[in-house]
């Protein structure tokens, strides 16, 4: 069983072109702070990342920002975050989200949301942690990845043990329990 002190939620610096993207982000910020879940994310005040810090702000939950510094500089850091770390490269940011989390949600994003969840899927994957992963499929959102996925299970280039690290669910309620309830099981990626 998995114990949710904290949890990184990765999504994108955009909202995306559907206004449910939005609404779900700030829902899961708000469901977040009534369960006593902080937040730990990219420190931005823009789209994705916006809306889930100000849904759990909205409900008096904790929202830990971490930014670099080249983005700080932007002046896109939210103001409101309960507390926000400033490191010098993006390397550092992904290393502290991942050290201060219990657990990881992808939300919708581009490029830097795949890095971010990927990375922590190949990490558990060796064995580095073992904290539970989820993606919340918005609007089926990654319907396309969760194909790939299963392409590559069935083609041979990703044993199922390690498929089923990655949690999946189209509803807040259902990941967060399926996270809590997130036993590892190390199957070494070699063997």
């Amino acid at each position: 069983m998995a114990t949710l002190k904290q949890i990184a939620v990765y999504c994108g610096s955009s909202s995306g072109t559907n206004e449910i993207y939005a609404r779900q982000a700030h829902l899961l910020g708000e469901t977040l702070a009534q369960e006593n879940i902080a937040i730990v994310y990219g420190g931005g005040k823009v789209g994705m990342m916006k809306h889930v810090a100000d849904g759990a702000l909205s409900h008096g939950g904790k929202v830990i920002g971490v930014i670099p510094t080249f983005l700080a500089k932007k002046e896109i850091m939210h103001d409101r975050a309960t507390d926000m770390i400033v490191v010098e490269t993006m390397h550092e940011r992904k290393h502290l989200m991942s050290e201060l989390c219990d657990g990881v949600i992808a939300l919708p994003g581009g490029y830097g949301t795949m890095d971010e969840l990927f990375e922590m899927l190949t990490w558990e994957q060796l064995g580095l942690h073992k904290k539970p992963i989820g993606l919340l499929n918005i609007n089926g959102f990654y319907d396309a990845l969760i194909a790939l996925i299963k392409t590559m299970t069935h083609e041979g280039f990703l044993k199922e043990s390690n498929r089923d690290l990655l949690l999946l669910s189209d509803q807040i309620p259902d990941l967060l329990d399926q996270m809590k309830s997130f036993t590892a099981l190390y199957t070494p990626k070699w063997l």
